[in-house]
């Protein structure tokens, strides 16, 4: 089993299951909107792309969807490692 980390720390095509999402104070507006959008715990996802500029944002594919994310959003996000291929 891999340790948990970032979903910032994946590479590109890296496939990872969502652990938990960070709230940074309680009733955290972006945490639940994270959860809302389908990052919950055990849910797979993969890293599909980063921007151009310092890899922002982030290109998220989680269920049938593709999210954009900014790279604090998607640090706040904890997934497990699960493959690096696609």
């Amino acid at each position: 089993m891999t340790s948990p980390l970032c979903l910032t720390d994946l590479a590109v095509h890296d496939r990872a299951v969502v652990e938990r999402v960070l709230d940074a104070r309680p009733d955290d507006p972006i945490a639940a909107r994270l959860r809302d959008l389908g990052f919950v715990a055990g849910e797979p996802l993969r890293l599909a792309a980063r921007g151009p500029f310092g890899g922002n944002p982030v290109l998220i594919a989680i269920g049938g969807t593709r999210f954009a994310l900014r790279r604090g959003e998607a640090a706040r996000v904890i997934v497990r490692r699960e493959g690096v291929h696609d």
